[in-house]
């Protein structure tokens, strides 16, 4: 959720319940509409105590599947710094054909897949690289113990980055269900009309006002918190941006050209097959 937007659904929020409570506060008795006011707090104790253990635990699952996403971007970009190395001790036109894909594949999670993900579009997709490399290794027959070995480790490393790659996807077009999400607005709805049989004309608008702009202050925040967890991808501040497999782009242009390997790929900066 946009820093803005959140501020502004908190402020509305607390100004409507504010405003709500100092309306009802106009006319309602001195001490409340409670007779036993021990006992109403003693509710709403329970309410809020109920309500905040439901929204934390869902805040902490939330923000495991947000950082599960965030290591699986990472790990899937090690992976393909490795591959790279790996593609050059395989047969040398299969490894070079592998190491062109590996780059467009990189260039494409970075760009095209990473905004698919950010605007909740990627849906099943497959990465197209992906499909392409298969294709390539599969014609590949090691002839030596090395291309053998190679070949070898290039399945295991496929195997560990399409995992990264579920791990990092996981979550982009939400993680939290609609029934769940009625529930929290249920409850956050309860707790507001509670609030307002603590109305008491007795008090001051402004205790009044802080009773309640307080109690909703904290459970607008708690909600918004919630959103951003729940889309860990976007363009925001603080969502995910593809900077692992940029800074592997880098890493691996600079190897290769340390090591004097040309390697042609046959997409543009986008990833797109050209």
């Amino acid at each position: 959720m946009n820093i803005l937007i959140a501020a502004l659904v908190t402020f509305g929020a607390t100004a409507v319940t504010v405003t709500a409570m100092l309306l009802v506060r106009a006319r309602a008795p001195e001490g409340s509409r409670f007779r036993d006011g021990d006992r109403a707090s003693g509710v709403f104790g329970v309410l809020a105590t109920g309500f905040s253990v439901l929204l934390g635990f869902i805040i902490f699952l939330a923000f495991e599947s947000y950082d599960e996403a965030r290591s699986g971007a990472e790990e899937e970009a090690q992976v393909v710094a490795q591959q790279i190395q790996t593609a050059q001790f395989l047969p040398a036109a299969a490894g070079a054909e592998l190491s062109g894909q590996l780059v467009c594949y990189a260039r494409s999670v970075a760009t095209t897949e990473w905004e698919a993900m950010a605007d909740a579009r990627l849906g099943d997709a497959v990465n197209p690289w992906g499909v392409e490399m298969f294709r390539t290794i599969k014609g590949v027959e090691p002839v030596s113990d090395t291309e053998q070995s190679a070949y070898d480790r290039w399945m295991d490393q496929t195997a560990d980055r399409e995992q990264a790659r579920q791990a990092r996807v996981h979550g982009a077009e939400g993680l939290i269900p609609l029934p769940l999400w009625l529930v929290l607005f249920t409850i956050s709805a309860t707790i507001f009309v509670f609030m307002l049989f603590f109305a008491d004309s007795a008090e001051g608008s402004v205790t009044q006002s802080v009773l309640m702009g307080s109690v909703t202050l904290v459970i607008s925040l708690m909600l918004c918190l919630l959103v951003f967890f729940d889309h860990p991808h976007g363009h925001q501040v603080g969502k995910l941006q593809p900077v692992a497999m940029q800074r592997t782009l880098v890493l691996v242009e600079t190897q290769l050209d340390a090591a004097g390997i040309s390697v042609n790929p046959p997409c543009d900066d986008d990833g797109r097959a050209q």
